[in-house]
């Protein structure tokens, strides 16, 4: 489900994770032109790009330490 204007769906990854350096490469690249994209759209409503981009590396840092709680628990 494609629920932001501009914003396509994220394709897999060609190389498995166990090719560390390739896959976090592809997956960079693959998310390099999404995070741009949001950002604009986020600079076009009004925000300040930096304090967009600042937001959105809170936001992952939250989500990956939310996980790695969770994952803990269980």
């Amino acid at each position: 489900m494609n629920m932001m204007p501009g914003i396509e769906t994220v394709p897999p990854p060609k190389h498995p994770a166990s090719e560390f350096l390739a896959y976090e490469m592809e997956c960079r690249s693959t998310l390099k032109p999404l995070l741009a994209r949001l950002l604009d759209m986020a600079q076009s409503a009004g925000w300040n790009r930096r304090t967009a981009a600042t937001a959105l590396m809170f936001l992952a840092a939250h989500h990956v330490s939310a996980a790695s709680q969770a994952s803990d628990k269980t």
